[in-house]
């Protein structure tokens, strides 16, 4: 009797692990879903607001520094949805704002006495 309860409780664990993991999985699958749909999106919006050139530097950026080119995809978007670009920004105008964006960032000097 105490055998057959001791395999019960064992096999309901089992069950348990398993609908926990498939649980996980689902949910792991839906994030993954969500993150390709926004990628997607990023992607259509920016390929309407940045010309052939600009898109190509953008893509050049995010091979060096990928958490900056979201950055400036962000940006930009914020721009566009905000109606604060020109139809279509060229590589030159790109240009500028990188310089501006990296402009704010602090510089840390050190200086030994």
């Amino acid at each position: 009797m105490s055998d057959d309860l001791e395999r019960l409780r064992q096999e309901r664990m089992r069950q348990l692990i398993e609908q926990q993991r498939s649980t996980q999985e689902q949910e792991l699958v839906q994030q993954q879903l969500k993150e390709a749909e926004i990628e997607t999106q990023i992607k259509i919006i920016i390929k309407k607001i940045l010309t052939p050139k600009a898109r190509e530097r953008l893509a050049n950026i995010r091979i060096v520094r990928p958490n900056f080119a979201r950055q400036v995809e962000i940006f930009l978007i914020q721009l566009y949805q905000a109606g604060r670009l020109p139809k279509q920004v060229t590589d030159e105008q790109l240009k500028e704002m990188l310089e501006k964006l990296r402009s704010k960032k602090k510089e840390i000097k050190i200086r030994r006495t």
